[in-house]
Order: C-alpha cells, then sequence, then structure tokens
C-alpha cells in the first residue's frame, strides 16, 4: 500500500517505482483526502487517512499489507499500524520522521493555519496555482510538465493547508518504539525538509528496524529515482521476508 507525501498524489509520488515493486508485490496507490482524486472532506485528520487506507483494503479484499509511507505518507503508514495492527505486517517509512517540529514550537508554528485555510476556500484557485508552481519548480517546459500539473489540477488547497498543519503537529515520540512489525527506514542522506537527524531518530526508535540510506533529498522518490528506487525495492522486499509476506517473482516488461 503506497501513501504519498503532502501535496502530492499517489502516481506523482510513486510513478518511477512502479513498474519495479509490481514485479514483486501487488500494489495500490492512494490518493490521500483532498490530495488528487481523494476524498474530499472540510476537516483533514491524519487519523482519517489511515482509516481510509484501510476501508479502500476491505473494499478490495485485502487482508493484509505492508504500508509503505514517503514523508507524510509516513505518519499515515505508522497510524494505520497503530489502529489496524492485525491488518499491517509490516512497514516501510521514506523521508519521514518521528515528528516533524520541536514541541515548543509546533503551536507556534500551527497559529496561522486556520485563517490559511479559510483564504485557501474563498480563492481556491489562486492558491491550487500556488502549490502547483511549488512542484513544478526546476521541471522543463514538455509532456512531464503538463502531465504533473493535470495530476495536480484536481488538488483541494484548502486540505493540503489542513494537511500541512496536521503534518506540523504530528508527533509519535511516544509510542512509536512500540512498533512490532518488520520495519525498514530509507533515510535521504541531503534532506533539507526533513532534516536528516531526524530521520536516524525515527529509525532508532522502533525496534529492529533496518536503515537504507539514499544520497538525495527529499524529493529523490522522483529527482533520484537511479538511487532511490533500487533502495525501496530492497527495503521492501527485506521487510516481506521478514515478515514472511509473499513476494512475486514476475518476469521484467519487455
Amino acid at each position: 500500500m503506497l501513501l504519498h507525501g503532502l501535496a502530492a498524489t499517489g502516481r506523482l509520488n510513486w510513478f518511477p517505482s512502479l513498474t519495479a515493486l509490481a514485479q514483486h508485490f501487488n500494489i495500490v496507490v492512494v490518493d490521500h483526502r483532498g490530495h488528487g482524486r481523494g476524498i474530499r472532506t472540510n476537516h483533514f485528520r491524519l487519523v482519517d487517512c489511515a482509516d481510509d487506507v484501510i476501508a479502500l483494503a476491505d473494499h478490495l479484499g485485502i487482508e493484509t499489507m505492508l504500508s509503505v509511507g514517503y514523508s507524510m505518507g509516513g505518519p499515515i503508514a505508522k497510524l494505520t499500524w497503530s489502529r489496524h495492527p492485525d491488518r499491517v505486517r509490516g512497514l516501510v517509512l521514506c523521508a519521514t520522521a518521528r515528528n516533524f517540529l520541536p514541541l515548543n514550537t509546533r503551536g507556534i508554528a500551527s497559529a496561522v493555519f486556520p485563517g490559511v485555510v479559510l483564504s485557501a476556500r474563498l480563492v481556491p484557485d489562486m492558491f491550487r496555482e500556488r502549490i502547483i508552481e511549488g512542484m513544478l519548480d526546476g521541471v522543463p517546459p514538455g509532456p512531464a510538465r503538463e502531465w504533473i500539473y493535470q495530476e495536480l489540477s484536481s488538488t483541494d488547497p484548502a486540505t493540503v493547508m489542513q494537511a500541512t498543519r496536521a503534518v506540523i503537529r504530528f508527533s509519535s515520540h511516544d509510542w512509536v518504539s512500540q512498533i512490532d512489525v518488520p520495519t525498514a527506514v530509507l533515510v535521504m542522506t541531503r534532506d533539507l525538509v526533513v532534516p536528516t537527524k531526524n530521520q536516524y531518530a525515527l529509525a532508532s526508535s522502533i525496534p529492529d528496524a533496518k536503515t537504507y540510506e539514499v544520497k538525495a533529498d527529499h524529493l529523490a522518490c522522483v529527482r533520484a529515482t537511479k538511487r532511490f528506487v533500487p533502495t525501496l525495492v530492497e527495503a521492501c522486499r527485506y521487510v516481506a521476508d521478514k515478515a514472511d509476506f509473499t513476494v512475486l517473482e514476475r518476469p521484467r516488461p519487455r
């Protein structure tokens, strides 16, 4: 179950990894609430996103899963395990952390967001364009840029602002050490968005978690695919083996 990062969509976050992962796993790509084609809501909560994952699994007839989370998808993956421990057999956590801001700054940083959310509801097109412009930074004109624009065009900017606040306020510091399923943590060693030291702290907090390093920044999933994708596949296979989870061996597509 592939869980994407803030302001992205499932396909945008994971499209470089899909072919490689599909050689070994049946995969499901999720759009979280307000993102891309995800559920529309007036109140974004990470716990609801975790419950959405299980509701989707129920709909598809999936009994157990490996939850693979990138950035914001990391908290959602952990919450999926904590709220539905009988459904999650293993975790792969990428470019993420126990908490994203220190406790003494979370309240200050999140205090302005209710006003921002209101503004995003009043002028959604302007906020949506700003989100898309940020995601397109550095992408040259051409088919790829057009595809990214279309992929993000249905995102709800007010929900993305709520999601930003939820991520800032999130902390698993008090319970992450209770994770008792096989876990791998992919650390982006040049990450300035989620500081690398916070990613190492997450890995060291989870009993027996295996750490994988990717020499790239926070957008490694799309900008450093030659390093990220093989490491992701290796980490997923490691967790699957530890969890006695079925791994497929499909031929490579021609």
